[in-house]
């Protein structure tokens, strides 16, 4: 089994806060709720965040939705600002799995500041492995239901009639985004701004690779071997 310290400075967390590294597709929001179910770790995702404060119009959320009706990216210090609030709330108390955040190494930095100062820290960082064409072979056969949002996958979960959506019948779509040619920039995107993070979190010694070119059940089946490690290793 790999092994893991647990933080910055070799501090004792709190609780196990685990950062998911990976490209688009890899698999680490499924595996991000499945934790959540199993452990009661939050799932904090950045976008959720956004949506929820826009749609309670928080002073945080008015901010985020006139830059973002600019057409802006939302600085660094608003979004850092957000999750670190997110963690204040009661049910944070058994964990957080940080759901494709931090990105870039900057927000790496700010948000560690930010728990260094309520004395908080991450657990370890779980990069799920896999190769551009997998992850444009996996997403491109991705087809979404319009009416109910149903997803389902033509190699790994195909619905039981061709393209027709296993609840209610209608016609399943791809995605714009889910087009290899939409994928590969993304995957552009993902290589110049997070993959640096892997080598931050490396030297940290924090870092932990899962191969996410293996079926989710196994996938699940490893990071549940893995879990009371990172507890131990948060309350120790």
């Amino acid at each position: 089994m790999a092994t893991v310290k647990r933080s910055f400075n070799n501090r004792t967390c709190e609780a196990p806060y685990l950062i998911f590294l990976g490209p688009p597709g890899s698999g680490k929001g499924t595996q991000a709720e499945k934790l959540q179910h199993s452990f009661r770790l939050v799932q904090l995702s950045t976008g959720n965040l956004f949506r929820e404060h826009i749609k309670n119009e928080t002073p945080l959320g008015l901010k985020v939705k006139g830059i973002l009706a600019n057409g802006e990216l939302v600085p660094d210090d608003l979004t850092v600002q957000m999750v670190v609030d997110r963690l204040d709330r009661p049910d944070t108390i058994m964990g957080v799995v940080f759901d494709g955040f931090p990105r870039t190494r900057d927000q790496a930095l700010a948000l560690q500041d930010r728990l260094d100062a309520k004395g908080k820290c991450i657990t370890a960082a779980v990069l799920f492995r896999i190769t551009d064409d997998e992850i444009v072979e996996r997403l491109s056969a991705r087809r979404t239901c319009p009416k109910d949002n149903s997803i389902f996958n033509l190699k790994s979960n195909p619905p039981r009639q061709d393209e027709i959506c296993d609840l209610c019948g209608g016609a399943l779509i791809m995605r714009e985004d889910d087009k290899p040619e939409v994928i590969r920039h993304r995957l552009q995107v993902y290589r110049q701004q997070t993959e640096p993070l892997i080598e931050f979190y490396r030297e940290q010694d924090m870092l932990i690779e899962v191969d996410a070119t293996r079926s989710i059940q196994e996938i699940e089946a490893q990071l549940d071997e893995w879990m009371p490690m990172f507890i131990y290793n948060a309350n120790s």
